[in-house]
């Protein structure tokens, strides 16, 4: 593949990863059964502000963004296309579903809303184009503290759900379904969307990504 080819690629991955991350977020808001971690924090700050949770979405993005300054992160195109592409493919997707209530249709939505968040974090991830703004905020503080990504992702993201909980968002099976299952799903696409080398053997290397890591925007 050329470095043409591949930068195109790549850059159609980014961008569809990104929508369909913000597409699998909404349906598990629809689904009604329990969202992945930041989703709660985004819901419950939505219910609070009168915001959607789109925007909420953006609005915390970037100011978690900003958090990077302290600890010298440095952010790539994924970065600050993460803040507004997920967040405004949250609220069109919202806007276009219908509100459902019977659970036999809830569930099957929760499953779909899971699978495509794999499927998207696949696709972004393997785009290589830097971590998402949240997760950068974690490898951050682990570079600072020395302390381990895997220590710091739970640190930030029980505090992010207890306190998004207090706010009024929803904690439910899906919630715990999503924890369980999001990193082995997120391996499976990240093969599945793995970019080929440029043929003519130059290379570009991801921004701020540590090895064996499962980032999500």
């Amino acid at each position: 593949m050329s470095t043409q080819s591949r930068l195109g690629r790549r850059l159609i991955q980014l961008y569809v990863g990104l929508a369909l991350y913000g597409t699998s977020s909404a349906l598990l808001v629809e689904a009604g059964l329990g969202l992945e971690p930041w989703g709660v924090l985004h819901q419950g700050l939505a219910e609070r502000t009168g915001l959607s949770i789109g925007v909420v979405s953006i609005v915390v993005g970037a100011v978690v963004l900003l958090l990077w300054i302290p600890l010298r992160q440095r952010p790539g195109l994924g970065t600050v296309s993460n803040v507004f592409v997920v967040g405004v493919a949250m609220d069109a997707t919202l806007a276009a579903v219908p509100d459902v209530d019977a659970l036999a249709v809830r569930i099957p939505l929760l499953l779909a809303g899971i699978v495509l968040n794999g499927v998207a974090t696949g696709l972004y991830i393997a785009a290589s184009f830097g971590p998402g703004p949240r997760d950068g905020l974690m490898t951050g503080l682990h570079r600072r503290t020395g302390r381990s990504i895997r220590l710091m992702r739970t640190v930030v993201e029980v505090a992010v759900v207890v306190t998004g909980f207090v706010l009024g968002g929803t904690i439910g099976a899906g919630t715990v379904l999503y924890a369980v299952s999001i990193g082995p799903l997120a391996q499976v696409f990240l093969r599945v969307f793995a970019v080929p080398p440029a043929s003519d053997g130059s290379t570009v290397v991801a921004g701020g990504q540590p090895r064996g890591a499962i980032l999500r925007p």
